[in-house]
């Protein structure tokens, strides 16, 4: 049984405020809680008698609610038998791991496409996203969502991007998408490095631009009429393909 306080307080954790006063983010359906119950122990499990059997009774609550009760407190259309809360991990120190390959994110403000680089980057085995003060919150019900579990494999750390090039040697190779760019697949690329992706309408702004040492473009091979861009997120994974491919 579910309380209306619980409901209420379920609710308000759509709102960023919340999420960071009370240190929780919601999760839902199968495979998003059953991935994420594997790294974490949730603060609360709300699911219905179908799901029980696949949750272990371990150190945290779980909350047996009927369907009409899943519908109230979850932010799906088509809400899927659990949902649980879990604390947001805490914040790593902001520093480069300089022998990989790492992304970063500067003003991404689409949940899906957030959701789905963070399931990209877990994808190509890339652990640590770097993200921009004004870049979406990784930590929002559709960006868990759209992000399949991938979530708990990668590090989301939210800092001033320039600061943090700032500390880097200027020699580190830091890529990034530009129209004025050169040829992805006619470049060296390296195994290690920081690969930036931009805004969905105005792509890496000029104060970062101004740091990316090695410029690579995605060509496109449509002659005449095409698109006038890629989306973030499939650039996003071209662009890791390509990498990963070199080695």
């Amino acid at each position: 049984m579910i309380s209306k306080n619980q409901i209420k307080f379920i609710r308000q954790l759509e709102l960023k405020k919340f999420r960071k006063r009370e240190n929780l983010f919601v999760a839902e359906g199968p495979k998003v809680v059953g991935d994420l119950l594997k790294h974490y122990c949730p603060e609360a499990v709300f699911a219905t008698p179908d799901y029980l059997p696949h949750v272990s009774k371990g150190a945290y609550g779980v909350t047996e609610i009927t369907e009409e009760d899943l519908q109230r407190i979850s932010f799906l259309q088509h809400p899927q038998q659990v949902l649980a809360l879990f604390p947001i991990p805490a914040a790593l120190d902001i520093s480069i791991q300089r022998d990989t390959l790492s992304l970063a994110l500067d003003g991404v403000q689409d949940p899906g496409n957030l959701g789905t680089i963070i399931r990209i980057a877990d994808w190509f085995g890339i652990d640590t996203i770097y993200c921009s003060e004004d870049t979406a919150d990784a930590y929002s019900p559709k960006v868990i969502q759209a992000t399949m579990g991938s979530i708990a494999h990668v590090h989301i750390i939210y800092c001033d991007l320039a600061d943090l090039f700032d500390t880097i040697p200027p020699t580190y190779p830091i890529y990034g998408t530009l129209l004025d760019g050169d040829d992805i697949y006619r470049q060296p690329l390296t195994k290690e490095g920081i690969i930036v992706m931009g805004n969905e309408g105005n792509g890496i702004s000029e104060t970062i631009r101004q740091r990316v040492n090695r410029r690579l473009l995605i060509p496109c091979f449509h002659q005449g009429d095409a698109a006038e861009s890629l989306n973030v997120a499939i650039a996003t994974a071209i662009t890791c393909s390509e990498f990963r491919r070199r080695g």
